[in-house]
């Protein structure tokens, strides 16, 4: 039964990994400066 806890916490963790590493990378390769949109509630400006 340990065995499994320690498969559970070894797999938990690595898709911890994954998912920041993700996150990380979006975040640094979203464009600098200003994001405009306009769609159906508006217009919205966003300083990146």
């Amino acid at each position: 039964m340990n065995q499994n806890r320690l498969y559970l916490i070894i797999g938990a963790l690595v898709v911890a990994v994954i998912v920041l590493g993700g996150y990380l990378y979006h975040e640094q390769t979203k464009p600098k400066g200003v994001e405009l949109k306009i769609d159906d509630k508006g217009i919205s400006i966003q300083q990146n």
